[in-house]
């Protein structure tokens, strides 16, 4: 075998790009990397864990979203959609997750250009490269990626890629409902009595809700839907009470703005505030929660109060905290990430909760976006780490300009163009430890 002078053999070299382009997540945002992929002719694999495409979107999708239509379909998705004869919703229209999934998703994820790149029931564990681990410079951006994946059998398996997009959200990693960002102490004997963000508290998930006390935890959007569906819960079933828990003052990220031009964004707050001063909803401000203790059927949930250690006795926990990036996969890949909010270094100033909002966010692309593993990107909800202001709108046009690049294209890669409703929420309480996220 003939070797270069970078050590690495020449077909090896010749190998990577004929390589496809590994695209981790089939959620909104990695379906529109996926569209854009297949506009510009690129080879690529769409690698999801979930069972089917949108998983995440389905955990959520009674959940109706405050961005209308005009604002949730990526470009490129849309022409190769209505290529094959599909029609774009009503533009004003409000969906909710389910409809998201069923009348854009689904018909995207169907088209034979997408379909025949995307593996779902399929994990990916970690990235690397091959044969090299992160400490390792000599020819490494001319070896392949290497996905190690677990297959829908149980299977781990290895599959390389020229180009990696981590598009695979946080949804499955919300942050902690412990205000130091670790798992309170005792979660795991109450494991049971906690709910991830955002249940189906009107629908499939009802009697868990209905006649308890439920204290949801958190400062956002997530929060917030959730509070005003306890309280049509409440209407309806007697015994059914609500608490509000939040480690600052006040929840200013959900709070009324004249200035948001997504009107039903706008309304949120104004509803729980109502609820609240109706007394439907109680408040616990200045609430840091420490450890969780188990009491029979329910559970106390133990922490600081203003300098004073209070508890607070619950059926059921909602942990609306937000989420956070899951790195632990890219532990041998080259990463340049922001100290504070674990979103790319360059992005990081653009995105901070502590200065923006989330119409207030500068466009941005491969170049904000970009890591010192050449060929590696984080897109999507991930790319914002810890930071709650992502719209789906950003996230497509992150993706147009990586495709681009990845083509060759940079005059197309550089030239980011993104319009966003202007807005006056999303901006932070004092960190970024706070609820939902931005659709």
């Amino acid at each position: 075998m003939t070797l270069i002078d970078l050590g690495r053999p020449v077909a090896q070299k010749r190998r990577i790009d004929t390589l496809p382009v590994a695209v981790i997540g089939a959620g909104p945002i990695g379906l529109a990397a996926a569209a854009n992929l297949a506009e510009r002719g690129i080879e690529f694999t769409v690698f999801e864990a979930g069972d089917s495409v949108a998983d995440g979107v389905r955990k959520w999708g009674h959940i109706r979203l405050f961005s209308p239509w005009r604002h949730l379909v990526d470009p490129a998705s849309a022409r190769l959609l209505q290529a094959a004869g599909w029609t774009h919703p009503d533009e004003e229209a409000l969906p909710d997750g389910a409809e998201l999934v069923a009348q854009y998703l689904m018909p995207l994820a169907a088209l034979p250009a997408i379909k025949e790149n995307v593996r779902t029931g399929v994990e990916v564990l970690a990235v690397s490269r091959e044969g090299m681990d992160r400490t390792r410079t000599r020819g490494r951006a001319a070896t392949p990626f290497v996905l190690r994946v677990r297959e829908a059998t149980g299977e781990i398996t290895e599959v390389p890629a020229r180009a990696v997009i981590d598009a695979s959200g946080t949804y499955r990693t919300p942050n902690s409902l412990g205000s130091s960002g670790l798992d309170p102490l005792g979660l795991a004997e109450v494991a049971d009595l906690v709910s991830h963000a955002l249940p189906d508290v009107l629908g499939a998930e009802c009697s868990r809700f209905a006649g308890r006390h439920t204290v949801v935890v958190g400062a956002g959007h997530s929060a917030a839907n959730t509070l005003i569906n306890l309280a049509a819960l409440a209407e309806k079933v007697p015994g059914t009470r609500i608490t509000w828990a939040i480690r600052n003052r006040g929840a200013v990220r959900v709070s009324t703005s004249p200035d948001d031009e997504l009107v039903a964004r706008a309304k949120i707050g104004g509803r729980v505030d109502t609820l609240v001063e109706r007394g439907v909803i109680d408040v616990v401000d200045r609430f840091e929660i420490a450890r969780l203790e188990r009491e029979g059927d329910s559970v106390r949930i133990v922490g600081n109060r203003g300098g004073e250690l209070t508890d607070i006795e619950a059926d059921v926990v909602v942990n609306a905290t937000g989420f956070r990036p899951n790195l632990d996969m890219l532990r041998e890949i080259r990463l340049e990430l922001d100290e504070i909010v674990e979103a790319p270094k360059r992005l990081a100033p653009l995105i901070d909760p502590n200065e923006h909002s989330c119409g207030t966010v500068e466009p941005h692309g491969f170049a904000e976006l970009r890591q010192p593993e050449d060929g590696f990107f984080i897109a999507g909800m991930k790319s914002y780490g810890r930071a709650p202001t992502f719209l789906l709108a950003t996230g497509y046009e992150q993706v147009r300009s990586i495709a681009a690049w990845i083509d060759g294209d940079t005059a197309s890669a550089t030239k980011v163009e993104l319009s966003l409703p202007a807005t006056g929420v999303c901006s932070t309480d004092g960190g970024p430890a706070g609820g939902g996220c931005c659709s």
